[in-house]
């Protein structure tokens, strides 16, 4: 069966074999199990291992596109080498360890509304569609499922005004949430409606908003600046092409919100972390409304489990999880370098026999 055919069974709760597969890895990772290959940098290793592949799908930045320059909002500070300023505005500082950078927020120090609307904010206007709906008519014909990234809503909020100023601004200043917020959401729900009218199979959208047991803010501050919002966008695309998959994404426990997250429109879960959730309730109680995407541990099984644990726990998988089809297997994060090569290559090796 080609990747597009496991996809609707997928979707539609329909038994089927194999499962869609996936993992991402960190460039330490990365470089680890092509060397373990003999592969070049220049093989798609999802490709090369028969991994879930979606093909992306999403307006394009015109070529005469001007790029809004934040230097200034750095100004009172000495930027080091290797730092740079993302699509966001945020400068990424290179951490101690790995691939972390640590951000600074180019809102961190606004104090007045007239700051804040004074931000160019990211957008997709004038950006080009005309080519969506051929490149989706061929990546369909090539037995692919297509997708438009939004990614995200409350976390490129708090990464432009920053984590803690945000929080605040949400009990203090809710009209600079709901600003920043609505200008995200428009882009968001632009390209969710572009996406829609190109016949995009599925939305990539989600935002981490738990830590381990629970929502980092009180439940009914989610509702009033992040669901709505959400909801708003998932219409838009719904209004267009009813049956457009909605693929949302949060670590962490997000138990307490699962039946609003149904509510709105979401379809497939990730990554359902087993630490942090009871992976046989959630099936339990909303298995026939999603199909859940990840389950197994990069907290705990990947770095600390043997080969033996990783098949183990994708058999579990497929039985507790995945008897009605509905399930996709892949890491709850993208792997770290800490995590033994023997446990990758058992992952792709398990999941490729099934």
């Amino acid at each position: 069966m080609k990747q597009r055919d496991l996809f609707a069974a997928t979707v539609a709760h329909e038994p089927h074999d194999p499962y869609l597969f996936y993992a991402n890895f960190t460039p330490a990772a990365d470089e680890k199990l092509r060397r373990a290959y003999g592969l070049a940098q220049t093989v798609d290793l999802r490709k090369m291992f028969n991994m879930y592949d979606p093909a992306e799908v999403s307006p394009q930045p015109p070529p005469d596109l001007v790029t809004p320059d934040f230097q200034h909002y750095f100004a009172d500070m000495d930027i080091p080498s290797g730092a740079f300023i993302n699509r966001l505005g945020v400068l990424e500082i290179p951490g101690s360890l790995y691939h972390f950078t640590h951000y600074v927020s180019p809102l961190r120090h606004a104090e007045r509304l007239e700051e804040i609307l004074d931000f160019p904010y990211p957008s997709v206007d004038g950006y080009l569609v005309d080519h969506m709906a051929e490149a989706a008519r061929q990546a369909k014909a090539a037995g692919r499922v297509t997708c438009c990234h939004l990614v995200h809503m409350y976390e490129d909020a708090w990464q432009i005004r920053g984590y803690e100023p945000f929080l605040m601004d949400m009990l203090t200043n809710p009209e600079i949430c709901a600003y920043i917020l609505d200008q995200i959401a428009d882009k968001n729900l632009k390209k969710a409606e572009a996406a829609a009218r190109a016949g995009v199979d599925v939305l990539i959208s989600g935002d981490d908003v738990a830590n381990q047991r629970s929502l980092m803010f009180a439940p009914e501050l989610w509702r009033r600046f992040i669901k709505e919002r959400w909801a708003r966008v998932y219409a838009a695309a719904r209004a267009i092409k009813p049956d457009i998959q909605i693929w949302y994404h949060s670590d962490g426990n997000i138990m307490s919100i699962l039946p609003e997250l149904i509510e709105i429109g979401v379809t497939i879960l990730n990554p359902v972390q087993p630490e942090c959730m009871d992976l046989a309730a959630v099936k339990r109680l909303y298995g026939r409304q999603l199909v859940l995407d990840g389950t197994i541990g990069t907290q705990t099984t990947f770095p600390f489990g043997t080969p033996q644990d990783i098949r183990a726990v994708i058999q579990d998988r497929i039985e507790n999880l995945g008897a009605d089809g509905a399930l996709m297997l892949s890491p709850t994060h993208v792997l770290e370098p800490e995590v033994p090569l023997e446990n990758m290559l058992a992952l792709l090796e398990a999941c490729q026999q099934k």
